[in-house]
Order: C-alpha cells, then sequence, then structure tokens
C-alpha cells in the first residue's frame, strides 16, 4: 500500500514537469507568424481613359515573428506607395477572374520583397493577403 502510495505521489509530482517539457519541446517547433495590416485600405483609381475606375485592397502582410513585423511596419509608408503605384497600372482584363488576382498578388508580393531587400537587406514578408479587393470598373 505505502509502495502504491509512493508511486502515485511520484507521478503527481512528476507530471506536471513532464508537461511543461512537452509544452516547451511544442513553443520550439510552433512556427513564430505575425501579420502586419496595412490600414487603412489602399484606395485609388486604375486603368486608362475617360472613365475613372476605382480600387479598394485591404492587405495584411505575412511576417516571420513581432520583431520582423516592426521592421516591416517601419516602411510601411514606401510600401504603400509601390503597391498603389503598381495597382494604378492595371486594367480591367488583368483585375478579372481568379487567375487574374492570384497573378496581381504575386506581383504585389514581388513588389513587397524587393522595397524590402532594398531597405532591410532581406525580404522579411513570407506571404501577401487580400482581405478585401473591390474594384469599380
Amino acid at each position: 500500500m505505502k509502495l502504491m502510495s509512493a508511486l502515485l505521489a511520484t507521478l503527481l509530482l512528476a507530471g506536471p514537469a513532464w508537461a511543461e517539457e512537452a509544452k516547451k519541446e511544442g513553443e520550439a517547433e510552433a512556427p513564430k507568424v505575425a501579420y502586419v495590416n496595412l490600414t487603412p485600405a489602399l484606395v485609388g483609381n486604375y486603368g486608362a481613359g475617360a472613365k475613372l475606375k476605382y480600387f479598394k485592397a485591404d492587405i495584411s502582410l505575412q511576417t516571420g515573428g513581432p520583431e520582423v513585423a516592426k521592421k516591416v511596419e517601419y516602411h510601411e509608408p514606401l510600401i504603400r506607395n509601390q503597391l498603389i503605384m503598381l495597382f494604378s497600372q492595371q486594367t480591367d482584363d488583368s483585375l478579372n477572374g481568379v487567375e487574374n488576382k492570384e497573378k496581381l498578388r504575386q506581383e504585389a508580393l514581388k513588389e513587397v520583397q524587393q522595397v524590402l531587400n532594398t531597405e532591410e537587406g532581406a525580404p522579411l514578408v513570407d506571404d501577401l493577403l487580400f482581405n478585401n479587393l473591390i474594384i469599380q470598373p
């Protein structure tokens, strides 16, 4: 009986330590991800012609963690400028359809990574997400 209670006490005391070890291992493996939301949304004109056409894009940038996100936020004005310039060069054809929007997303990601590579020496942004993309032709 004493052996059983000693074993039970050992398991109860060792349980939290074992759980903490497993948690620490899990934390080390969990990827660090942080998102930078470009707020307010990007709004502007696109295309050529007599009629004005508008876009509105809510964009989030996926980074490797909070420290990287701070660096990206520091360069947000330049990133916003480059993205607005990219969007303003689009046409109705380049903004219609899922495939074309995916191409635009990839171009925007490359543009952001190029800006950060020039300014910080590394791309820093892993992905670019359109939270909302509204086109008014």
